[in-house]
């Protein structure tokens, strides 16, 4: 691990010490189908509307046999309604068939579930099982690009890239740090390198 490498993971630990998850649940199914929720729509929005949609569907057998309209509707406001319910519906029915009610934790069987792509079996494999695996979302994708680190902006060739890279203890972490920079202070459009404590040791920042 290089130099920079090594002073970007010192500094991030430093000002961001704590791995949460930015998405509300208390089951393993929960998670997924908040991650699932969480394309295109906001953590803050998706926690919204979980709040009320695990108090009406409370186990996966509710969801399997959930009627497909009222669900679209309950969940409307994460955008793309019609094909998230569809998915969280058929995942429900298959975590019952396939796997005993419980979601698996190898990345091969969670892409086979409707709806689940890497980004969202590695949320599932991080904070659910605690295996080292790399979320790459927007903020991961663009900030790790103008750090320096990848030199894509294809989501699993990030993935792969920072994984060659990253010392496995921070493949966790790595996603939920970015996270909260890029909600506080590397704005999307607007990043605030003046204020920014990674400038010295980002590609981008350094030329501001």
């Amino acid at each position: 691990m290089n130099k920079k490498l090594q002073k970007i993971l010192a500094l991030l630990d430093e000002h961001y010490p704590d791995t949460v998850c930015y998405l509300e649940h208390e089951t393993d199914w929960q998670l997924l189908f908040a991650t699932i929720l969480s394309a295109q729509c906001t953590d803050e929005r998706v926690n919204m509307v979980t709040k009320d949609l695990y108090v009406k569907y409370k186990s996966l057998e509710d969801f399997a046999s959930a009627d497909i309209a009222e669900l679209e509707q309950d969940i409307r406001s994460t955008g793309f309604f019609r094909m998230k319910a569809q998915h969280i519906k058929e995942a429900a029915a298959e975590l019952l068939s396939r796997f005993g009610g419980k979601v698996p934790c190898s990345i091969e069987e969670l892409t086979t579930l409707p709806g689940v792509g890497r980004k969202t079996a590695n949320v599932i494999r991080s904070h659910v099982y605690r295996e080292p695996s790399i979320v790459v979302d927007t903020h991961v994708k663009r900030i790790s690009k103008l750090l320096g680190l990848t030199d894509t902006l294809d989501p699993e060739k990030a993935e792969f890239e920072l994984m060659k890279i990253l010392p496995k203890d921070h493949w966790i972490s790595w996603n939920t740090q970015i996270i909260k920079h890029g909600r506080t202070i590397c704005k999307s459009g607007r990043p605030d390198c003046a204020n920014c404590f990674l400038k010295e040791v980002c590609e981008h920042g350094s030329k501001v």
